[in-house]
């Protein structure tokens, strides 16, 4: 019967392997990371792990899967920038008419179903929780809100249906 080795003894065996991995894959930055990552996944997985198990492979599978990992959240970090750009920071219509200026005259439930509803992105059901009252009020207020927007708004005959 073959009995699994101490997790201590398998870090010492291939715990310098497994750094190389690292180190080839992501660089000398994100390598201690991974590894120290990669013996925590392994740590948790060991017990279930069967004793015929080739252990060098399955650690390097794992260290692999998390260079995979750095470099996909890496993907989504801002890259640095000397200066950032200037944004307008205000939705012109033609005419000169600023939308959330239009938004901001709007009476107050009409106003915050439409800032939830639309810039927001949040379900009717949400708004409702939030302003204090039933699915169907909220509907009724960001579609109250729409109406005053296309009458007050000078190219809203054009845009019938579409989201401000």
């Amino acid at each position: 019967m073959n009995r699994k080795q101490p997790f201590e003894v398998v870090v010492a065996q291939h715990g310098a392997t497994v750094l190389r991995v690292c180190r080839a894959l992501l660089g000398t930055h994100d390598a201690d990371d991974a590894w120290s990552e990669t013996f925590l996944a392994a740590l948790r997985a060991y017990p279930e792990l069967s004793d015929q198990a080739n252990l060098e492979a399955w650690l390097v599978t794992i260290a692999r899967r998390k260079a995979i990992d750095v470099h996909r959240v890496a993907k989504r970090n801002p890259l640095p920038v000397e200066r950032l750009p200037e944004v307008a920071t205000e939705v012109q219509l033609p005419g000169g008419t600023d939308v959330w200026e239009l938004v901001g005259r709007l009476p107050a439930k009409q106003r915050q179903a439409i800032t939830f509803r639309y810039l927001a992105g949040m379900p009717y059901a949400e708004i409702a929780a939030i302003l204090g009252g039933t699915v169907d009020a909220a509907r009724r207020a960001s579609a109250d809100g729409l109406v005053n927007l296309r009458k007050n708004c000078p190219t809203a005959a054009n845009t019938k249906g579409a989201r401000p």
